[in-house]
């Protein structure tokens, strides 16, 4: 995998004076099942979340609320990509090493994950995330 597949997803939104709608749906901007959803929040300023990839999971990475910075590193190249509106999503396939930082005071991190939990799928190693990754660095 190489970061030119981690892209950006417009979700249905839909705004009037009573506040903002925002929908997700399998099979038409998510392109996988959904099996998982968790979110990340109080996260202390400076505290950095993810750090790891996954050798078969996909995910989408949302922020409903705040802001914050996703690292994405496939082994040879990096790009940091800024979550910051309710309506966008940002897909991370397997094989992506991601880190989430700079969050804003409350922001809230959602995760739509194509599988349940399982330590196995998980790369939390640098280096061997690397030598699985066939990275250069």
């Amino acid at each position: 995998m190489d970061i030119g597949q981690c892209r950006k997803i417009g979700l249905q939104s839909i705004r009037d004076q009573r506040g903002q709608l925002v929908v997700a749906e399998v099979e038409r901007q998510i392109s996988f099942p959904v099996r998982r959803v968790f979110y990340v929040c109080g996260v202390p300023g400076g505290k950095v979340r993810g750090e790891h990839a996954h050798k078969r999971l996909e995910q989408l990475i949302l922020a409903p609320y705040g802001r914050f910075e996703v690292l994405l590193d496939d082994g040879v190249d990096k790009r940091v990509d800024v979550l910051d509106d309710p309506g966008t999503g940002l897909y991370i396939p397997p094989l992506i090493w991601h880190e989430m930082r700079g969050f804003s005071e409350g922001a809230v991190c959602l995760v739509l994950a194509s599988d349940r939990y399982d330590e196995s799928d998980y790369y939390r190693d640098y280096a061997a995330f690397l030598g699985a990754a066939g990275g250069k660095r």
